[in-house]
């Protein structure tokens, strides 16, 4: 009975810590690195009491989080940055699924979890590995592998990427195509690019999620490279919302109005969606990645950060 209310009181201390913490991601006091640190190390002291809801909360915060921002760009300057994203874009993401899969083959990692990492890296995180697993029918434990990398190597490219573009004196033209070609995940993209500066944040939203559309051919093609009946693609719509936020705030000036509020309100969920994914790099997490085929997604990612870095540096002002 003691060993019953003990874990009751522990439990109830964790969802207060918990709560606490999210409510101060709310705050302008808290930024989305500092948000991830913080659920980072949360993670490593207990287990997240509302992992179930936080996970499902995740994707849909995400995707208001992102169409928000639609709200305070300019078209203009996204179709800008869409025609200098789309060849870059287009080598990329062909060039590292086939390093990826090279890797894979150079560290012995298992075919299907070396697709999903080359794929995480190459389009959008852990969207791209989501929407490509039923379709190639992975095992659990091979997505959870391949999601467990591409979110420990987020977490190091929030903090280490602007370091790096204010070494380099990125301009934030730079930077933003920088970040959507090297950095997996959207939330990462965004929160590093908003770090950076408000254009930098508008490339990099816009090339990434012209990035994202690429998993739609990429899952088709995956069907049919694995043989799979399964017809289950999850097609990115709300980057749909995003564009005609963007149409919205640039043309009816009722929208632009309130747009700025709408964006702030964007801002503060990122924040929070950053704080909820850092919950889930647990040490269990972070144990069962294992070394070969961490060490794929790492040389991968460093490799394509580089020449990302080397191509933005020497023909993008």
């Amino acid at each position: 009975m003691e060993h019953i209310h003990q874990l009751t009181h522990n439990l109830n201390k964790e969802k207060i810590i918990f709560i606490i913490c999210g409510l101060l991601c709310l705050t302008p006091w808290v930024s989305p690195p500092v948000a991830l640190l913080g659920g980072i190390l949360i993670a490593q002291f207990f287990d997240n009491p509302f992992a179930t809801y936080s996970h499902a909360a995740v994707s849909y915060l995400l995707q208001f989080a992102v169409v928000g921002l639609g709200f305070g760009m300019d078209l203009s300057l996204a179709i800008q940055s869409g025609k200098t994203g789309f060849v870059y874009t287009v080598a990329s993401i062909f060039s590292t699924i086939l390093l990826g899969l090279f890797l894979g083959k150079l560290f012995k990692t298992e075919r299907k979890t070396s697709f999903l990492i080359s794929s995480g890296t190459a389009i959008c995180g852990g969207s791209a590995i989501a929407a490509l697993a039923p379709v190639v029918q992975s095992k659990e434990k091979q997505t959870s592998i391949a999601l467990g990398i591409i979110f420990v190597l987020n977490a190091v490219a929030l903090f280490v990427f602007p370091i790096i573009g204010k070494y380099f004196s990125l301009s934030q033209n730079q930077f933003g195509l920088w970040c959507a070609i090297a950095i997996h995940d959207t939330s990462s993209v965004v929160g590093a690019a908003n770090k950076y500066g408000p254009e930098a944040l508008q490339v990099a939203t816009t090339v990434k999620l012209m990035r994202a559309l690429w998993i739609i051919p990429i899952a088709v093609a995956s069907a049919f490279a694995f043989n799979s009946q399964s017809k289950k693609i999850k097609i990115p719509y709300f980057i749909g919302l995003f564009v005609l936020a963007m149409i919205a705030s640039s043309y009816i000036p009722t929208v632009a109005t309130i747009a700025p509020f709408v964006v702030a309100i964007a801002k503060i969920t990122l924040t929070l969606t950053l704080f909820l994914i850092g919950t889930g790099l647990s040490r269990a997490v972070l144990k069962s990645v294992g070394f070969k085929p961490l060490l794929q997604g790492l040389l991968l990612w460093i490799t394509v950060s580089a020449i990302a870095l080397y191509a933005i540096l020497n023909f993008v002002v």
